[in-house]
């Protein structure tokens, strides 16, 4: 049996490379998707396609427009998804992604610090799995894939 997880959350650091290693490294059985993780090219993506954009808020609206596609397409498609909050950045769209893998009816594997046990408790609820580590998320994957 083959994995595929989308993975949802912030894209100012390496979480998502560690955690494609990791599964490499135990030989499990899992392709990674996720949203396009050069932030530079996700904020241009709109303009690159569809054309100059008048203003930042049309740029932004055509680029939300593409980078929502490629989430809804890769998500639908996943087995599973892992929505990752950390403690440094807001984390606007990974409340959405997370909230669209349980609209969908996917199962969810949050990932979160206990310091935002508070905050996400009712979305914690939600899921399948709570974990505070990337590593715990990749551990449930494993016993899954047993």
């Amino acid at each position: 049996m083959e994995l595929l997880v989308y993975l949802a959350g912030q894209i100012h650091d390496d979480w998502r490379e560690q955690l494609r290693k990791k599964a490499e490294e135990r030989g499990l059985p899992i392709i990674f998707k996720g949203p396009q993780e050069d932030h530079d090219r996700s904020d241009a993506i709109g303009e690159l396609i569809k054309g100059k954009q008048p203003n930042a808020v049309y740029r932004d609206h055509a680029a939300s427009e593409l980078n929502n596609l490629r989430t809804r397409i890769w998500m639908q498609k996943a087995d599973v998804v892992i929505a990752l909050f950390g403690e440094k950045y807001r984390q606007w769209n990974t409340a959405m992604d997370a909230a669209m893998a349980i609209q969908m009816g996917k199962p969810l594997i949050l990932v979160r610090p206990e310091s935002l046990h508070h905050p996400l408790k009712e979305l914690s609820q939600r899921a399948q799995v709570t974990v505070e580590t990337v590593d715990q998320a990749l551990d449930a994957l494993a016993y899954v894939l047993e």
